[in-house]
């Protein structure tokens, strides 16, 4: 039987292939990426390059922002595509300009530090579709849990300069802090109050594959 894919008839240094159906495909092109499956293995978070961040309206007028410091996240992807992603924040790495905001935020009016030092999040439902991932999964914090839907993007797989093969996700979406037990909030003099109640993350992570 004829394989559907022959030798060059201009020679093998021409880099070129003949295929039966009378097309030339070349012999150097790189292989096809997919762009519908998550790519295979465990990955395991980049903590340097890595970061939980936060945006809610302040006072009427602007944005307050903070950060994450400190998180540990992993993507498990099996050969048929199945995948799972895990992570935890931990919200005593909470960081703003103000040192004074930042204890009322580990109060328990906000995070309760002392009785929740963890926000963790869970997906088993990952779809791809080029570079645009759609992901849905259960978000906790201060033990209350919602589900929440996250658009987000994949870029590589990419072998580093020391040898490395990552991947890099960025997700973003809006929840209710009200719903998850962080409910403090001020009335103004105009009757508006002094916070939103949506609050914008955006997780930007750098995985590492784990060669085990």
């Amino acid at each position: 039987m004829m394989s559907s894919l022959t030798h060059s008839r201009f020679g093998p240094s021409r880099g070129f292939l003949w295929k039966n159906d009378g097309s030339v495909a070349s012999a150097l092109s790189p292989p096809a990426v997919d762009t519908v499956s998550l790519p295979a293995g465990i990955w395991k978070l980049d903590t340097v390059h890595s970061s939980v961040s936060f945006a809610v309206k302040h006072m009427g007028v602007g944005i307050f922002r903070g950060r994450f410091e400190r998180l540990d996240v992993t993507l498990t992807v099996d050969e048929n595509g199945s995948a799972e992603l895990t992570g935890v924040v931990y919200a005593d790495s909470l960081t703003v300009k103000d040192e004074n905001l930042q204890a009322h935020l580990g109060s328990s009016e906000f995070f309760d530090l002392e009785r929740y030092p963890e926000i963790s999040f869970l997906s088993r439902s990952i779809e791809r579709a080029g570079e645009e991932l759609d992901v849905i999964g259960a978000l906790t914090i201060k033990d209350k849990t919602h589900p929440v839907t996250v658009q987000g993007t994949i870029a590589g797989p990419s072998e580093t300069m020391g040898g490395a093969v990552k991947i890099g996700l960025t997700f973003e979406t809006v929840i209710d802090r009200t719903q998850f037990g962080l409910d403090w909030n001020a009335p103004l003099p105009s009757g508006e109050m002094a916070l939103g109640e949506e609050v914008s993350l955006t997780v930007e992570l750098e995985l590492v594959h784990d060669e085990g």
